[in-house]
């Protein structure tokens, strides 16, 4: 009774080796690496497991999912849909080309012909996945600068009223007493003068 969870168990443990050997043949296939798939936890990485591993839907809805989620970013949707579309048609024509039916009639250069039509657009799909990565890098990058921007124009604002108040203070208060201490040199010259001459 204790042996049937331990077979159960090496058999779960060889159906992940065999279906990672497996992602390993089709990466080599592709030309690709592992690092072209980005964070484990970004939209690329998603997709192009799903579409490695033939999860064409599950494909389809997480870039469906994506397009209708909330974003920090107001134009980041605008900019966006039009490559989230076109990696859905992008994974459509994966899907055809890699169920085309009768593919082992067909004679080993139309074979090689859908192999590298495939190839092609995952490249692609790949490429329009990174696309949406640099959009969304590039609105992060752009929201921090007019933060900085600001920041920067708080900044000065403070600098120059500070400035006004302490020039306002040398003018009103220091002007004055220099003005006194001034006419009183003045007075003191004075009379020392009149004081040499005589008068």
């Amino acid at each position: 009774m204790g042996a049937a969870p331990k077979t159960e168990e090496k058999t779960a443990v060889l159906s992940q080796t065999e279906k990672k050997d497996a992602e390993d043949a089709n990466l080599f296939q592709l030309g690709m690496e592992k690092t072209d798939f980005g964070k484990p936890d970004s939209l690329r990485y998603k997709v192009l497991h799903m579409v490695l591993q033939e999860g064409y839907d599950n494909a389809i809805g997480e870039l469906k999912e994506f397009s209708q989620m909330d974003s920090e970013y107001p134009k980041f949707k605008q900019k966006v849909e039009r490559y989230i579309a076109h990696c859905i048609d992008l994974v459509y024509a994966i899907k055809a080309k890699r169920n085309f039916p009768g593919i082992s009639s067909l004679t080993r250069a139309k074979q090689q012909e859908l192999m590298e039509k495939f190839k092609e657009h995952y490249k692609e799909l790949q490429f329009m996945l990174r696309k949406i990565e640099k959009v969304e890098a590039d609105l992060r990058i752009e929201d921090a600068r007019s933060t900085i921007y600001v920041i920067r124009a708080l900044w000065l604002a403070a600098l120059s009223l500070v400035l006004i108040w302490f020039v306002t203070e040398i003018f009103r208060g220091l002007a004055l007493t220099s003005g006194v201490v001034m006419d009183d040199l003045i007075d003191k010259t004075t009379n020392f003068l009149f004081d040499l001459v005589g008068w």
